[in-house]
């Protein structure tokens, strides 16, 4: 029986591998499909010409779930707890505006819990917020070797210096919501 309370959310917080391993880890999250938004060039954009910065799409996520079990407002909270909202154009070592913090909102109730979430949030941060929140254009996979890159290289240098310790740190913030 197909269940017809899925619904999807579009974010980048920097590398879409990082971002990805943290949704994957969610209750009622059904799916996460690393990927590309935001861009301006014509055709479906490459990881290399994404990563040149010129096309000007980010490395997003396109998270499936079901809001009866958990809500796009709890996944924002997760979503701006797992990277740092507040850095334009980067996350850790990784620069430019293809890392950028974003939502891509997909109607108008998207945008204004996300809006509301931007405001909540801002008082945990001594930096100002800079997440990016822009209407959903369009969403394009990423290759095939991107998905679910962290549950099939963790002992590689990247996940295990960058992505465990954010996974650690989720499961520290928001472990009822874990599965």
């Amino acid at each position: 029986m197909e269940n017809k309370n899925i619904e999807q959310m579009i974010v980048g917080g920097g590398c879409f591998w990082c971002t990805e391993a943290v949704f994957n880890q969610v209750k009622g999250v059904e799916k996460v499909v690393s990927g590309y938004s935001g861009g301006s060039v014509p055709g479906t954009p490459t990881y290399r010409e994404v990563c040149s910065g010129l096309t000007g799409h980010a490395e997003v996520v396109q998270i499936t779930f079901d809001p009866t079990v958990v809500s796009f407002e709890d996944l924002l909270i997760i979503f701006m707890t797992s990277h740092d909202p507040t850095t334009l154009n980067r996350q850790g070592a990784d620069s430019g505006t293809q890392y950028r913090s974003v939502i891509f909102y997909q109607n108008e109730k998207q945008k204004m819990i996300a809006e509301t979430v931007l405001l909540e949030m801002k008082p945990y941060y001594e930096s100002p917020i800079v997440t990016e929140l822009s209407p959903l254009e369009k969403f394009y996979p990423a290759e095939k070797y991107h998905q679910d890159y962290y549950e099939n290289n963790q002992s590689q240098g990247y996940c295990t210096a960058v992505i465990s310790p954010k996974l650690a740190r989720l499961r520290e913030m928001h472990a009822a919501r874990l599965k």
